[in-house]
């Protein structure tokens, strides 16, 4: 049995992508994901950013809530929201995950799996944003 999986990530809902890589991780699978920039999350553009805007403004400088301004960061937070990570199991599980930006030159010759039912044509009529416009929004690269 193969214990790898490599997954794009392009056009695919953050949500169901992060319940999907949390399952595999949990059953013991190493899962890279790829193109993480190009995943989508569903909401109103306003609504979305103002999420953002005020999880950025809480607190102060020497304290409050810290934003990671990269697509993997925010891909992280989602999926560790998902896995049991207080404990040895959900920890572990984590550390089998690894997200990339792009498609990396050693995972090119690499079988990518598509979730399926998690590509945002499968929902018409959804407004939506990519996790790349969030980061640029709050001021990452």
């Amino acid at each position: 049995m193969n214990d790898e999986i490599f997954v794009n990530a392009e056009g695919i809902i953050l949500g169901r992508l992060c319940t999907f890589v949390a399952k595999k991780a949990l059953m013991g699978y190493n899962v890279n994901v790829v193109n993480i920039e190009k995943a989508i999350v569903t909401g109103n553009k306003k609504i979305v950013f103002g999420k953002y805007k005020r999880l950025r403004e809480i607190g102060g400088p020497r304290f409050g809530i810290t934003i990671v301004r990269t697509p993997r960061g925010i891909f992280k937070r989602a999926l560790i929201n998902m896995l049991p990570h207080k404990n040895a199991r959900g920890r572990q599980a984590m550390e089998r995950v690894k997200a990339f930006r792009g498609l990396p030159e050693s995972l090119k010759d690499k079988k990518l799996v598509i979730v399926q039912g998690a590509s945002v044509e499968k929902v018409p009529n959804t407004k939506y944003v990519s996790v790349l416009d969030i980061v640029k929004f709050i001021g990452g690269k």
